[in-house]
């Protein structure tokens, strides 16, 4: 038998008397409907290990994705999304380790000592329990995504992973519009979270999908959903998101130096915030149109002018400077903020946070140097800042050559999308937030795709010449 083979056939034994195990002893869970559909999942995760390359990295941003929404089992996903993580990490590490064909570098090392630092961050803190759970969910993170995570992109068929991922954005465009537009279910809760899933993740890859398109069919497709997920987008009015989405399609315009679609891309964007703004059903906390003023300050100001452009931010980024003026050196601890209540009234569950050590900054990077202090920042500044020079590098090569179908400039988008929306969002280390989870797994595979060498593509785009060219060049 195989290792493959064996491996699988462990899992699945594994798992057999797991169930086996609790059948015999708690004979309620199978009595319950959710209890029941938790054990289902969990199956399904287990099988997706025996397939670990081409099916885990899917199931895992999956179960950190249902727990970040309204659907049926999220309460369940919310606790079983660490244990897939774990999972992930451990099995990602053990076949890893049989890999040859990746490498550790200056990347994975300025990563690893941002965990030591995290860890030392929580021997400060308030709240060290909580903290260093959290830099636990940190080295899991970074172990899943310098093992496992980098596994799911074959080395040699690294394209066919991004139009993979194309098409589930496609999926979930589709699936997002008819729950907001048809049923009016904000499946996504909070309209920031909607369109940190659209801004970063969904318009980018689409508007690549359709640089890349290799039919006149498929292009016509994608620019449909591509148009879909922008109106999904700009009924977040999520400013954040959408300036994300927009510097990011914008860098892969200009680089592939598509200035045409980028022109009907702005004309278009107009014509759908028009839309949007007068003609869509909208949710009942969402901004409106009074009619005095222009689309584009309800979008800008949210309809709440008075304050300005980032007025809702004001109060937290005056807060984290605070803190860290009081804490400058090893900060709050990691994942904990101080707080004005007081601490012999918590009740501070061991399943989960308590939601008071946790408080919104308004940006990641301010948010990370309240945790950790001027000291422990150095290496997460540091492993931005190697992130942001592989982004550069990825749309200079494209700029260079223009080979759009190089799988580094979906990563790229995406990743550079995140850096845009992070500063004004504080999901950037906040391990339980899918985004999270999502980013740091694309930032680590950006770092391969960038080293691997150029293969030939297997369905290569040929361009005929005119037959006076050929005539000419073959001397008649």
């Amino acid at each position: 038998m195989s290792d493959t083979g064996l491996r699988t056939a462990l899992i699945l034994a594994a798992g057999l008397l797991a169930v086996v195990f609790l059948f015999l002893t708690r004979p309620e869970y199978f009595a319950s409907p959710s209890e029941l559909g938790a054990l289902v999942v969990a199956e399904l995760v287990l099988a997706a290990a025996c397939k670990y390359r081409e099916a885990f990295f899917p199931v895992l941003m999956a179960a950190f994705l249902w727990a970040g929404t309204d659907l049926p089992l999220r309460a369940a996903w919310l606790q079983g999304r660490w244990f897939v993580l774990i999972l992930g990490a451990l099995a990602g590490v053990a076949v890893y380790l049989k890999d040859r064909q990746h490498h550790f570098g200056t990347f994975h090392l300025v990563a690893f000592f941002c965990i030591l630092s995290a860890i030392v961050s929580a021997s400060v803190s308030a709240y060290p329990e909580e903290s260093l759970l959290k830099a636990a969910s940190l080295l899991l993170l970074f172990v899943y995504a310098g093992a496992g995570g980098r596994l799911a992109v074959p080395v040699f068929q690294q394209e066919k992973f991004f139009r993979g991922l194309v098409t589930i954005c496609e999926t979930v465009t589709y699936i997002t519009a008819v729950f907001y537009f048809l049923f009016h279910f904000e499946v996504f809760g909070n309209p920031n979270s909607l369109g940190a899933v659209m801004g970063v993740v969904v318009v980018p890859s689409l508007f690549w999908g359709v640089v890349a398109s290799r039919s006149t069919g498929e292009r016509r497709r994608r620019g449909f959903t591509l148009l879909l997920a922008m109106v999904v987008l700009l009924s977040s009015f999520s400013r954040a998101s959408c300036a994300a989405a927009g510097l990011s399609c914008l860098m892969i315009g200009i680089s592939a130096r598509q200035y045409r679609l980028i022109a009907k891309g702005v004309a278009a964007t107009i014509v759908l915030a028009l839309v949007v703004a007068t003609l869509l059903p909208l949710p009942e906390d969402a901004p409106r149109w009074n009619g005095s003023d222009s689309v584009a300050s309800l979008f800008l100001y949210k309809g709440k002018p008075e304050g300005g452009f980032a007025g809702s931010r004001q109060g937290p980024w005056q807060q984290t400077l605070t803190v860290m003026k009081e804490h400058p050196w090893f900060g709050s601890g990691f994942g904990t903020s101080v707080t004005l209540d007081d601490v012999t009234q918590f009740a501070l569950m061991h399943a989960h946070f308590d939601s008071r050590i946790v408080r919104e900054h308004g940006n990641s990077y301010l948010a990370i140097t309240e945790w950790v202090g001027l000291l422990g920042v150095v290496p997460f500044y540091s492993l931005i800042v190697l992130t942001t020079l592989n982004v550069r590098r990825a749309f200079s090569r494209l700029r260079e050559s223009g080979d759009v179908f190089a799988p580094a400039v979906p990563v790229a988008a995406m990743v550079g999308a995140a850096l845009v929306h992070a500063t004004f969002e504080d999901w950037m280390f906040a391990v339980g937030y899918y985004l999270c989870v999502f980013f740091w797994a694309m930032a680590f595979i950006l770092v391969d795709v960038l080293r691997a060498p150029a293969v030939a593509d297997s369905n290569p785009v040929v361009v005929l010449a005119e037959p006076q060219f050929l005539a000419a060049a073959s001397g008649q």
